[in-house]
C-alpha cells in the first residue's frame, strides 16, 4: 500500500461520515445511492436513498413499478434523466439478466445512466473490483495534491487524472482507499476554505506547498446560460384545472405542469393579451439550474378555457400532487396555497 492511501485510508477510518449506503455490499442499494448523490448534495439524497429502498427493497420492484410512481417518488431531486434511465436498468437487470446484478466494472457500464466513475464506484464498493474513481472531489484533490494545471473538463486533463487514480488505489482494498479519497476532497479538500491544516496529504501537498490551491482544479470551458420565460396558465373552474405533460425532450422530461406558453424574451404587455383574462398573475420567479435560467410566472384564470389543447388533462385542482411535477411548481403550490 503507497503513503498516498494509508494517509488517506487512516483518515478516513477515524473521521468518515456514517451514511446508510456504507453499511451494505448490495450492489443494487449501492447503485441506486450513486445514482440519486449524482448531482445532488449527501445531506438531499440521504432522505431519497432512504425512500427509494424502503419503496423499492429489490431490483425487482423498482423494475415493475410505473414509471409515474418513480418520478413521482424522485420529485424535488432534478435531473429527472437518471430517474428514467434508472427505471430503464432495473428493468433490463429484471427482465433481461434474470435480476442479477453484473459484477464487473466491464458490465455494470454498459446499464444506461452509468458512467465511468459510477460503474468504478459500484465494481469497488459491492465486489472489491480495483476500479479507482474519478468524481469532482478527486478532481479537485488530485489537482491541487500533484499540483497538475491540466484542464479537468478536457479529454487530456481526464485521461491524466484517471491514470494517476489507476497509479495511486490501493488493489488490495479498493472500497476503503476509493471511499477515503472521495471523503478527504468532499471534507477537507473542499472547493473553497479547504482544511489544510487537518490534511492527511499536506505534508506532500504540492499545491500547498507551491501555494496554488485557489487555482486548482483549472476549467476551460465556460458554460453558457441560456434564457428562458416560461408563463404557466392556471385554470379555475369547478374546483378543476388543466395539466400537460412534458413530451419532448430536455428539462422535466414526462413530467406534469400547467399549460405553459413559453417566449424567447420577456413578453410585452401586447403579448399578453392571450391571457388577458387572469385574476391573479404571480411575480416573476427566478429558477436557475446548470445551463439555464427560467424566468417563471403563473397566471391565475377564472374559467375554464374555450379552447383545449388535445395534450391537456381536466383534474381536480387538490389532486395536482399525486402527479411528478417540477421543484418550480411544487414550491409554487406549497408557498400559494389559498389557490389549491
Amino acid at each position: 500500500m503507497s503513503d498516498f492511501s494509508l494517509s488517506i485510508i487512516g483518515w478516513y477510518r477515524q473521521n468518515k461520515r456514517d451514511l446508510p449506503w456504507r453499511n451494505t455490499k448490495d450492489p443494487y442499494l449501492i447503485w441506486l445511492s450513486e445514482i440519486i448523490l449524482q448531482q445532488t448534495r449527501v445531506e438531499q439524497g440521504t432522505s431519497y436513498y432512504l425512500k427509494f429502498k424502503e419503496n423499492y427493497p429489490e431490483v425487482a420492484d423498482l423494475a415493475n413499478a410505473t414509471e409515474l410512481d418513480v418520478l413521482n417518488n424522485w420529485q424535488g431531486l432534478g435531473y429527472y434523466s437518471r430517474a428514467r434511465n434508472l427505471h430503464h436498468s432495473a428493468k433490463h437487470i429484471h427482465e433481461v439478466l434474470n435480476g442479477e446484478f453484473p459484477s464487473e466494472y466491464s458490465e455494470i457500464i454498459k446499464l444506461k445512466g452509468v458512467g465511468k466513475y459510477t460503474a468504478a464506484a459500484i465494481s469497488s464498493f459491492a465486489f472489491n473490483e480495483a476500479q479507482a474513481v474519478v468524481d469532482g472531489n478527486v478532481y479537485r484533490l488530485l489537482s491541487r495534491v500533484f499540483d497538475i494545471d491540466l484542464p479537468i473538463d478536457s479529454g487530456k486533463g481526464q485521461k491524466y487524472f484517471q491514470q494517476l487514480a489507476d497509479q495511486l488505489i490501493d488493489t488490495e482494498d479498493s472500497a476503503t482507499h476509493n471511499q477515503a479519497i472521495m471523503e478527504v476532497g468532499s471534507i477537507v479538500c473542499s472547493p473553497k476554505a479547504p482544511s489544510c491544516a487537518v490534511c492527511p496529504l499536506n505534508d506532500i501537498c504540492l499545491g500547498l506547498k507551491n501555494n496554488t490551491i485557489e487555482q486548482r482544479p483549472v476549467k476551460t470551458k465556460k458554460i453558457k446560460v441560456t434564457s428562458r420565460f416560461f408563463h404557466y396558465l392556471v385554470f379555475h373552474f369547478d374546483n378543476k384545472t388543466y395539466i400537460e405533460k412534458r413530451s419532448q425532450k430536455g428539462i422535466w422530461q414526462n413530467l406534469y405542469q400547467f399549460p405553459l406558453i413559453e417566449t424567447s424574451v420577456e413578453a410585452s404587455e401586447e403579448e399578453k393579451t392571450i391571457w388577458k383574462d387572469q385574476h391573479y398573475e404571480s411575480i416573476p420567479i427566478r429558477h436557475l439550474l446548470s445551463h439555464q435560467k427560467i424566468d417563471v410566472v403563473f397566471h391565475h384564470i377564472n374559467k375554464k378555457p374555450e379552447l383545449i389543447q388535445n395534450n391537456w388533462q381536466e383534474i381536480k385542482l387538490s389532486s395536482i400532487q399525486e402527479f411528478p411535477i417540477p421543484r418550480i411548481i411544487d414550491k409554487y403550490l406549497i408557498e400559494h396555497p389559498q389557490f389549491f
